[in-house]
């Protein structure tokens, strides 16, 4: 695009629509909660814990349960869960000597896990629109 195309979307006169500036403000996420979501899409970012996310969307699992469904030692898959514990991602509960991980539906954005759900529920969502 040249120059000369570019200019022509600026519409060449300076004018703040207030009530709309107003309205965005007060309709606009904090600066915090912005920073959370920031944080929360870079975790998701990395494939091995966009992986874990997407199994315990379908079902409550134990660190040993992901080791072996993603062949990864369990060291390794705790370190990710840590950063999802960390960011409310995923509650955890006890039952014994064994922990067992989960989304955490009450901490997460209405959004996001809306977004997750449709984005990793999409294959089974298509599986079943070919049944029919």
């Amino acid at each position: 695009m040249s120059k000369s195309e570019e200019k022509s979307f600026n519409c060449g006169i300076t004018k703040i629509h207030h009530d709309n500036l107003n309205q965005v403000r007060e309709e606009m996420q904090s600066f915090e909660e912005l920073n959370r979501l920031s944080k929360i899409f870079k975790a998701l970012g990395d494939l091995t814990r966009l992986k874990i996310v997407n199994a315990l969307v379908c079902n409550e699992l134990c660190v040993c349960d992901l080791a072996s469904l993603f062949e990864m030692t369990q060291s390794a898959i705790s370190h990710q869960l840590r950063v999802l514990r960390n960011l409310n991602i995923v509650n955890y509960r006890k039952e014994g000597k064994i922990v067992y991980y989960s989304i955490n539906k009450e901490k997460m954005d209405q959004t996001l896990q809306q977004t997750l759900l449709h984005l990793l529920k999409k294959k089974e969502t298509e599986r079943v629109l070919l049944q029919r």
